[in-house]
């Protein structure tokens, strides 16, 4: 029998998450509207994840959102720097969302 944690681990869904938050792996426009489209399907339903985080927290959450939204209004291209910034502005958005996402803030 297959554990949960294994199953998740070869989820789709954490795989492309995975793969976007990868400082290897080259940031698109795409990847960042799928990610924040992730994100707020996961805020719609009501993600029991959710739940956990803290009211500070959730407000850190929407403030890095925020940011990464706004990334995709002001720029269309991106410095090395800059898409690092955006990967981290995502992988804050996203905490407690997924599986391989930390528990604890990168801050």
């Amino acid at each position: 029998m297959t554990s949960d944690l294994h199953l998740s681990a070869t989820h789709p869904t954490e795989k492309r998450i995975n793969r976007i938050l990868d400082p290897a792996h080259p940031l698109c426009r795409s990847d960042v509207i799928w990610m924040l489209e992730f994100i707020k399907k996961k805020v719609a339903d009501e993600d029991p994840a959710l739940l956990d985080l803290s009211q500070p927290r959730l407000m850190q959450n929407f403030l890095f959102f925020a940011e990464a939204a706004m990334s995709l209004i002001h720029r269309r291209h991106y410095s090395a720097q800059e898409a690092d910034r955006l990967r981290d502005w995502l992988r804050q958005a996203a905490f407690g969302l997924n599986q391989d996402n930390p528990r604890k803030p990168m801050l």
